[in-house]
C-alpha cells in the first residue's frame, strides 16, 4: 500500500471521478461591537455542572438460611454496566449473611 499519497489521490481513492464542488462562499464577516459593557458572573450564579452518569442496576434476590424455608426478598444496587457483574456482585454481598441465595430479577435503571 502506497504510504504517500498525495490528497488528491486520497480523494480519487475515496469518491472516485465524482468531482468535489468548492466550498460555497460566503459573505465577509463583519465583526460586531456589542453597545454593552461585559458583567462579570457573580459567585452564586454560576451555573452547577451536571453529575456524572453513574449506571445502575437493581438486582432482586431471594435469600434463606433454611433450604426450602421462609425467603426474605433483598434488592442490591450495583453501579456497572455489566448485568452479570451486577448478578455476581449482588449473590456475592448476599452470601456473607445468608446460606442459600437465588437471583429473581436483574433490571437497569
Amino acid at each position: 500500500m502506497n504510504e504517500e499519497w498525495t490528497e488528491e489521490e486520497m480523494r480519487q481513492a475515496l469518491f472516485g471521478n465524482a468531482e468535489i464542488s468548492a466550498p460555497v462562499s460566503t459573505a465577509p464577516v463583519e465583526e460586531i461591537k456589542p453597545d454593552v459593557a461585559a458583567v462579570p458572573v457573580s459567585k452564586g450564579a454560576k451555573k452547577k455542572a451536571p453529575k456524572a452518569f453513574n449506571p445502575r442496576i437493581l438486582v432482586t434476590l431471594l435469600v434463606s438460611n433454611e433450604f426450602e424455608g421462609r425467603t426474605l426478598e433483598i434488592v442490591h444496587e450495583a453501579d456497572t454496566l455489566s448485568t452479570l457483574l451486577a448478578e455476581q456482585e449482588a449473590t456475592r454481598a448476599a452470601r456473607k449473611k445468608f446460606r442459600y441465595v437465588e437471583v429473581v430479577s436483574v433490571k437497569s435503571m
